[in-house]
């Protein structure tokens, strides 16, 4: 089993856009493994290879009791009418700010056979799926803060002992 670390706020990689997963190879279900293991953690619901520095589009997720992964996904479906709801996110520990979200996702993507994927949900899964490939484009929950809560936000990192 394999818990990696994970990459906090100021990592580089963190705002870095992931490569497709081209080539399905040893290297690549290595890192499902080790998603797989680093989200099963108490308290995860997803972890993106970028939070544990690995620049490939790939993420795992654990929600509700259904623990799984997903390669290359792609957000095919948001819907529902944005609302505010709490988010954290590892790579920003202890930090929890109100972020607009849809109440339903659908992302699509493969495994590590090649085989379409979907996966969709309410609630926290939806939250998860957008918060997972927002890391694999680059992006925090705290860029899609609004301007005064992303200002709070950033003094509160500054202030962080982690930071």
């Amino acid at each position: 089993m394999t818990v990696r670390d994970i990459r906090l706020f100021g990592d580089p990689v963190l705002k870095t856009v992931s490569d497709p997963i081209v080539d399905i190879d040893d290297r690549v279900r290595a890192l499902v493994e080790d998603l797989l293991d680093s989200v099963k953690v108490p308290g995860r619901a997803g972890v993106a290879a970028a939070q544990i520095g690995v620049n490939l589009r790939a993420f795992s997720y654990n929600v509700d009791g259904e623990v799984g992964y997903i390669l290359n996904p792609v957000l095919v479906e948001l819907s529902g009418e944005p609302e505010l709801v709490d988010e954290g996110c590892l790579s920003v520990p202890e930090l929890w700010f109100k972020t607009q979200r849809y109440p339903f996702a659908r992302a699509t993507g493969i495994d590590l056979d090649g085989n379409p994927v979907e996966v969709s949900g309410t609630g926290v899964m939806a939250q998860a799926l957008q918060h997972e490939t927002d890391h694999l484009d680059g992006l925090l929950y705290l860029d899609r803060l609004d301007k005064p809560t992303r200002r709070e936000a950033m003094r509160q990192v500054r202030e962080s002992r982690w930071f």
